[in-house]
């Protein structure tokens, strides 16, 4: 063998071996790259899973109205002749709160009294065939008639016994005749005048005049009530536009009474959260006007339509309230929540640490610094915070997000917990 010879397999031997040492170090580099991206530790913020309070509420606006309100309007026009209360007073049930001017109403009713009488004095003539007089003259009448008739009957038997004998003609026979069908049809006529003497058309006539003094008579007693206007209600006059002298018009509005121990408010529900209203769920208002005054109610009436609302579609909700010591004021807009559920000491996380799956909720757990998903089933939720039924236990630990750019929570994934 020469030595040219030897020197080259010398020489690829020792650069085999090179190779061979190059490419296990870029073995074990690329190695150690993939188990350092593997083994990539997350920064995650995180939550413990506690126990505590939750409640699912619906927020809205409403406006405040009496519980039972009294409304007193002018029913003739006329003058206020005497103011006895003022804005804000208190009342008591049957107190004397304000008189309209009632003189000429008085000379009203005292006229549609006395065409009243009238009238039913025409009904019971009606009924009794006539006044007084003129019953007894129509029964005297009738019984001289009856005498007529009886004495032609005697006449026309006796004629009829001269005429056997030859003593009466024929003619004289037939003339008493006459007399007793005259005196018979005198008789008739007046029987029947005591029976009918009024045509129907005439008996309507009187029957129509009566109702329609009745009606005119019940008008004037109405004004005239209406006209001293006393409180049904123990309660407070929140609105009195007139004063005494002022000359109203009728149906102007004069006062309003009202009970405010205890109101009303009217809800603003948006058509989305109207089905899962319920009478008797918790309400509370509050009144910017008080900040930290909370009024607790019970919805009482469901929405009965849909209205629009400004740019909302809402159902009018109704809730009563009470207000013993009168805080709340008619027609004041206030702010309203409805309590759907409140469930005390339950487990509760955090609403951001819940995910889905095909609709099915998991949350990730953290178990020895490591990522495991955890299946879950929650019940009551809210905007912030939901509430956990099954699947984690009291102290859990779950993560909410990561902190770095372009990552993901994954199942497994190692982590560190940082605020």
């Amino acid at each position: 063998m020469t030595l040219g010879a030897k020197e080259d397999r010398s020489f690829h031997v020792r650069h085999r071996w090179l190779v061979i040492t190059v490419g296990a170090i870029l073995a074990v580099v690329l190695l150690a790259s993939f188990a350092s991206m593997r083994d990539e530790i997350i920064p995650v913020r995180a939550a413990m899973v506690e126990r505590g309070s939750i409640r699912s509420v619906i927020s809205t606006n409403g406006k405040i109205e009496p519980a039972q309100n009294f409304e007193a309007h002018a029913p003739t026009n006329t003058t206020v002749r005497r103011l006895l209360v003022k804005e804000g007073d208190h009342v008591r049930k049957g107190q004397l709160l304000l008189q309209l001017d009632d003189a000429s109403v008085r000379s009203q009713a005292a006229h549609a009294q006395a065409e009243l009488k009238g009238a039913q004095a025409g009904v019971q003539n009606i009924v009794h065939g006539g006044s007084q007089e003129e019953v007894l003259t129509l029964q005297a009448q009738i019984i001289k008639a009856r005498t007529d008739r009886d004495t032609a009957q005697r006449n026309l038997d006796a004629f009829k016994r001269l005429q056997e004998k030859g003593a009466a003609s024929a003619g004289e026979v037939k003339e008493a005749e006459n007399a007793l069908q005259r005196a018979q049809a005198d008789f008739d006529l007046l029987t029947q005048k005591q029976k009918e003497r009024y045509s129907k058309p005439e008996v309507e006539h009187v029957t129509a005049q009566q109702s329609d003094a009745q009606a005119a008579y019940e008008a004037a007693e109405d004004i005239l009530h209406k006209s001293n206007i006393t409180a049904p209600f123990d309660g407070v006059v929140y609105v009195l536009p007139v004063k005494q002298g002022a000359y109203v018009q009728a149906g102007d509005l004069l006062l309003q009474v009202a009970d405010l121990s205890k109101v009303l408010v009217r809800a603003y529900v948006d058509e989305p959260d109207i089905g899962r209203l319920v009478p008797g769920q918790k309400t509370e208002v509050t009144w910017d006007a008080m900040p930290g005054r909370i009024w607790d109610g019970t919805v009482t009436n469901l929405p009965s339509t849909v209205k629009l609302r400004g740019t909302r579609n809402v159902g009018e909700m109704v809730s009563q309230l009470d207000n013993h010591d009168f805080k709340l004021l008619p027609n004041t807009n206030v702010n309203v929540t409805i309590v759907m559920a409140q469930h005390d000491n339950v487990l509760v996380i955090p609403r951001e640490a819940l995910r889905l799956d095909d609709s099915k909720p998991y949350v990730y757990q953290i178990v020895d610094d490591r990522l495991h998903k955890q299946n879950v089933a929650v019940a009551t939720s809210n905007l912030t915070k939901v509430e956990v039924s099954q699947g984690l236990t009291d102290k859990s630990q779950i993560a909410l997000n990561t902190t770095a750019v372009n990552k993901s929570l994954r199942d497994g994934i190692p982590v560190k917990v940082v605020q």
